[in-house]
């Protein structure tokens, strides 16, 4: 059934998307590279209340046959591929992410980024974490 909420939710929708086309000049180009509520294994993703907030956005490389050691993150973090393809190894699965990919991080799940390639693994990293507080717990 219809209703007047419907009607009223959907028209704010349709505003909202012509009002955030008209923020910017023609001739931008704006392609959505992650829209997710899970984690790249499916856990939903939780922001915590924290009193400090900070957000900090890291270039990662990774050369061929290094890996980040098992650690995990106790916040979400995000993340886009830039060049060639991370491994991502937990305790009873592995998942790979390729070049112009971008995911959710697992979070609170310990996990290690290996690059299995035979050139650099760039990443854009983004942590949405807390003021002096690490961006990773190691294992």
């Amino acid at each position: 059934m219809i209703t007047m909420k419907k009607i009223t939710y959907f028209l704010l929708f349709i505003l909202f998307c012509l009002s955030v086309k008209a923020q910017y000049n023609d001739g931008i180009v704006i392609r959505s590279l992650l829209k997710t509520d899970t984690t790249s294994i499916g856990q939903p993703i939780v922001y915590p209340d924290f009193k400090d907030d900070e957000v900090t956005i890291s270039k990662i490389t990774i050369p061929p046959g290094k890996e980040t050691g098992w650690h995990k993150h106790t916040f979400p973090v995000f993340a886009v591929v830039l060049k060639g393809t991370l491994t991502v190894q937990m305790k009873d699965k592995t998942v790979q992410f390729s070049e112009n990919s971008a995911f959710a991080e697992v979070l609170n799940t310990i996990h290690n980024g290996i690059n299995l390639g035979t050139e650099d693994v760039v990443l854009i990293a983004f942590y949405m974490g807390q003021k002096d507080k690490p961006l990773s717990v190691h294992e």
